[in-house]
Protein backbone atom coordinates (compact mmCIF):
# COMPACT_ATOMS: atom_id res chain seq x y z
CA UNK A 1 0.00 0.00 0.00
CA UNK A 2 1.14 3.43 -0.76
CA UNK A 3 0.16 6.42 1.80
CA UNK A 4 0.36 10.10 0.47
CA UNK A 5 1.20 12.16 3.06
CA UNK A 6 -1.27 15.05 3.00
CA UNK A 7 -1.13 17.30 6.63
CA UNK A 8 -4.33 18.86 5.47
CA UNK A 9 -6.20 15.91 4.88
CA UNK A 10 -4.64 14.15 8.18
CA UNK A 11 -7.32 14.66 10.47
CA UNK A 12 -10.30 13.99 8.27
CA UNK A 13 -10.56 10.91 10.03
CA UNK A 14 -7.42 10.28 12.00
CA UNK A 15 -7.75 6.47 12.44
CA UNK A 16 -8.53 6.08 9.07
CA UNK A 17 -4.87 8.07 8.36
CA UNK A 18 -3.20 6.07 11.35
CA UNK A 19 -4.32 2.64 9.58
CA UNK A 20 -3.04 3.63 6.37
CA UNK A 21 0.20 4.76 7.57
CA UNK A 22 0.34 1.32 9.71
CA UNK A 23 -0.30 -1.06 6.71
CA UNK A 24 1.62 1.07 4.18
CA UNK A 25 4.70 -0.11 2.20
CA UNK A 26 5.50 2.87 0.84
CA UNK A 27 5.56 6.63 1.59
CA UNK A 28 5.36 9.14 -0.80
CA UNK A 29 5.74 13.02 -0.39
CA UNK A 30 7.11 12.87 2.83
CA UNK A 31 10.12 14.75 2.15
CA UNK A 32 8.34 17.33 0.31
CA UNK A 33 6.41 18.27 3.50
CA UNK A 34 9.84 18.49 5.38
CA UNK A 35 10.60 21.11 3.12
CA UNK A 36 7.16 23.15 2.79
CA UNK A 37 7.50 22.54 6.60
CA UNK A 38 10.67 24.53 6.36
CA UNK A 39 9.63 27.35 4.36
CA UNK A 40 5.98 28.02 6.49
CA UNK A 41 8.13 27.66 9.58
CA UNK A 42 10.91 30.76 8.36
CA UNK A 43 7.61 32.49 7.08
CA UNK A 44 5.99 32.51 9.79
CA UNK A 45 9.15 33.03 11.95
CA UNK A 46 9.85 36.04 9.46
CA UNK A 47 6.75 37.97 9.59
CA UNK A 48 6.51 37.51 13.54
CA UNK A 49 10.60 39.08 13.76
CA UNK A 50 9.02 41.55 11.31
CA UNK A 51 6.26 42.65 13.13
CA UNK A 52 8.79 43.42 16.02
CA UNK A 53 7.48 40.12 18.26
CA UNK A 54 10.34 39.62 20.56
CA UNK A 55 12.03 43.16 19.97
CA UNK A 56 11.64 44.42 23.71
CA UNK A 57 15.14 43.62 24.84
CA UNK A 58 16.40 45.77 22.31
CA UNK A 59 13.56 48.29 21.76
CA UNK A 60 14.79 50.08 24.90
CA UNK A 61 18.00 51.64 22.96
CA UNK A 62 15.93 52.16 19.94
CA UNK A 63 15.50 55.62 20.44
CA UNK A 64 19.80 55.98 20.23
CA UNK A 65 20.02 54.15 16.70
CA UNK A 66 20.41 55.92 13.20
CA UNK A 67 18.00 55.42 10.88
CA UNK A 68 20.58 52.79 9.22
CA UNK A 69 21.69 51.28 12.49
CA UNK A 70 18.07 50.54 13.17
CA UNK A 71 16.97 49.23 10.09
CA UNK A 72 20.62 46.93 10.39
CA UNK A 73 19.34 46.07 13.45
CA UNK A 74 16.30 44.60 12.54
CA UNK A 75 18.05 43.35 9.57
CA UNK A 76 19.61 41.13 11.51
CA UNK A 77 17.16 40.39 14.18
CA UNK A 78 14.75 39.04 11.44
CA UNK A 79 17.71 36.69 9.84
CA UNK A 80 18.25 35.34 13.56
CA UNK A 81 14.81 35.00 13.56
CA UNK A 82 14.73 32.43 10.41
CA UNK A 83 17.93 31.06 11.09
CA UNK A 84 15.99 29.78 14.37
CA UNK A 85 13.08 28.93 12.75
CA UNK A 86 15.29 26.41 10.66
CA UNK A 87 16.94 24.64 13.80
CA UNK A 88 13.62 24.06 15.14
CA UNK A 89 12.09 22.79 12.19
CA UNK A 90 15.00 20.48 12.16
CA UNK A 91 15.12 19.63 15.84
CA UNK A 92 11.43 18.77 16.31
CA UNK A 93 11.47 16.70 13.23
CA UNK A 94 14.35 14.70 13.29
CA UNK A 95 15.19 14.56 16.93
CA UNK A 96 12.10 12.60 18.55
CA UNK A 97 11.25 10.65 15.38
CA UNK A 98 15.03 9.31 15.75
CA UNK A 99 14.29 8.34 19.70
CA UNK A 100 11.26 6.81 19.20
CA UNK A 101 12.83 4.83 16.81
CA UNK A 102 15.10 3.57 18.95
CA UNK A 103 12.95 3.01 21.44
CA UNK A 104 9.83 1.57 19.70
CA UNK A 105 11.12 -0.10 15.91
CA UNK A 106 8.44 2.13 14.54
CA UNK A 107 10.33 2.99 10.99
CA UNK A 108 11.69 5.86 11.08
CA UNK A 109 10.03 7.45 7.97
CA UNK A 110 6.64 6.66 9.85
CA UNK A 111 7.52 7.69 12.79
CA UNK A 112 8.85 11.30 10.90
CA UNK A 113 5.15 11.88 9.77
CA UNK A 114 3.88 12.20 13.26
CA UNK A 115 6.19 15.05 14.06
CA UNK A 116 5.10 16.82 10.59
CA UNK A 117 1.93 16.69 12.41
CA UNK A 118 3.23 18.06 15.70
CA UNK A 119 5.16 20.77 14.07
CA UNK A 120 2.04 21.78 12.03
CA UNK A 121 0.23 22.38 15.08
CA UNK A 122 3.16 24.26 16.79
CA UNK A 123 3.52 26.40 14.15
CA UNK A 124 -0.69 26.67 13.66
CA UNK A 125 -0.34 28.11 17.42
CA UNK A 126 2.17 30.52 16.59
CA UNK A 127 0.20 32.05 14.00
CA UNK A 128 -2.83 31.98 16.49
CA UNK A 129 -0.56 33.84 18.80
CA UNK A 130 0.19 37.05 16.38
CA UNK A 131 -2.76 39.09 16.44
CA UNK A 132 -2.96 38.39 20.19
CA UNK A 133 0.62 39.85 20.65
CA UNK A 134 0.32 42.54 18.01
CA UNK A 135 -3.59 43.88 19.27
CA UNK A 136 -3.53 42.75 23.01
CA UNK A 137 0.40 43.14 23.53
CA UNK A 138 0.18 39.48 25.15
CA UNK A 139 3.62 37.72 25.08
CA UNK A 140 3.77 34.61 23.88
CA UNK A 141 3.74 32.42 27.57
CA UNK A 142 0.44 34.77 29.17
CA UNK A 143 -1.35 33.49 25.72
CA UNK A 144 -4.89 32.77 26.80
CA UNK A 145 -4.08 28.58 25.67
CA UNK A 146 -1.12 28.70 28.05
CA UNK A 147 -0.67 28.06 32.23
CA UNK A 148 2.17 31.15 32.15
CA UNK A 149 -0.50 33.55 32.88
CA UNK A 150 -1.68 31.03 35.80
CA UNK A 151 1.31 30.86 36.98
CA UNK A 152 2.39 34.77 36.90
CA UNK A 153 -0.51 34.87 39.70
CA UNK A 154 1.44 32.82 42.05
CA UNK A 155 5.42 33.61 41.23
CA UNK A 156 7.17 36.65 40.11
CA UNK A 157 10.38 34.70 38.81
CA UNK A 158 10.64 34.85 34.96
CA UNK A 159 11.88 31.01 33.94
CA UNK A 160 8.77 29.46 35.81
CA UNK A 161 6.42 31.61 34.27
CA UNK A 162 8.40 30.38 30.73
CA UNK A 163 8.16 27.01 31.90
CA UNK A 164 4.57 27.11 32.95
CA UNK A 165 4.23 29.34 29.12
CA UNK A 166 5.37 26.66 27.05
CA UNK A 167 2.33 24.25 28.21
CA UNK A 168 -0.45 24.85 26.61
CA UNK A 169 -3.59 23.21 25.58
CA UNK A 170 -1.75 22.36 21.81
CA UNK A 171 0.44 20.77 23.80
CA UNK A 172 -1.45 18.60 25.94
CA UNK A 173 -3.28 17.71 22.45
CA UNK A 174 0.61 17.09 20.35
CA UNK A 175 0.88 14.19 23.78
CA UNK A 176 -2.07 12.89 23.45
CA UNK A 177 -1.77 12.64 19.43
CA UNK A 178 2.32 11.19 19.61
CA UNK A 179 0.71 8.58 22.49
CA UNK A 180 -2.07 7.35 19.87
CA UNK A 181 0.06 7.35 16.91
CA UNK A 182 2.75 5.21 18.88
CA UNK A 183 0.56 2.81 20.62
CA UNK A 184 -1.81 1.79 17.26
CA UNK A 185 1.68 1.30 15.31
CA UNK A 186 3.68 -0.52 17.61
CA UNK A 187 2.51 -3.46 20.35
CA UNK A 188 4.11 -1.25 23.52
CA UNK A 189 2.86 -0.89 26.95
CA UNK A 190 0.74 2.15 26.74
CA UNK A 191 2.06 3.05 30.46
CA UNK A 192 5.51 3.32 29.22
CA UNK A 193 4.37 5.22 25.70
CA UNK A 194 2.73 8.40 28.13
CA UNK A 195 5.51 8.33 30.22
CA UNK A 196 8.36 8.32 27.64
CA UNK A 197 6.09 11.15 25.88
CA UNK A 198 5.48 13.33 29.03
CA UNK A 199 9.37 12.98 29.62
CA UNK A 200 10.66 14.37 26.70
CA UNK A 201 7.72 17.02 26.52
CA UNK A 202 8.93 18.71 30.17
CA UNK A 203 12.60 18.18 28.91
CA UNK A 204 11.32 20.59 25.98
CA UNK A 205 9.12 22.71 28.01
CA UNK A 206 12.70 23.60 30.67
CA UNK A 207 14.46 23.96 27.08
CA UNK A 208 11.98 26.31 26.04
CA UNK A 209 11.95 28.17 29.46
CA UNK A 210 15.80 28.42 29.05
CA UNK A 211 15.91 29.71 25.17
CA UNK A 212 13.54 32.44 26.34
CA UNK A 213 15.78 33.58 29.45
CA UNK A 214 18.73 33.56 27.27
CA UNK A 215 17.37 34.99 24.72
CA UNK A 216 16.43 38.18 26.50
CA UNK A 217 20.17 38.72 27.92
CA UNK A 218 21.66 37.31 24.21
CA UNK A 219 19.42 40.39 22.89
CA UNK A 220 20.64 42.87 25.14
CA UNK A 221 24.01 41.91 24.59
CA UNK A 222 24.08 41.93 21.25
CA UNK A 223 22.06 44.97 20.15
CA UNK A 224 22.22 46.83 23.66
Amino acid sequence: MLYRVNLLNFFFPIDDNLYRIREAEALKNHWKVCWLLLLLSAVVHGWMAGLGLGTQPISVNATAFSQLQYEMTKFWFVLGRIGFAVLFVLLVLFVPSYIFYLLTGIPYKKLLIMQQIVLFIMLMERVLWIPLAVFWGLDWHVSPWSFGIIASYFTAKTWIIYFFGAISLFQFWIIWFQARFICYLADVSRRWVWTGIIFLHILYWILAAALAVTDIHLLGGWFG
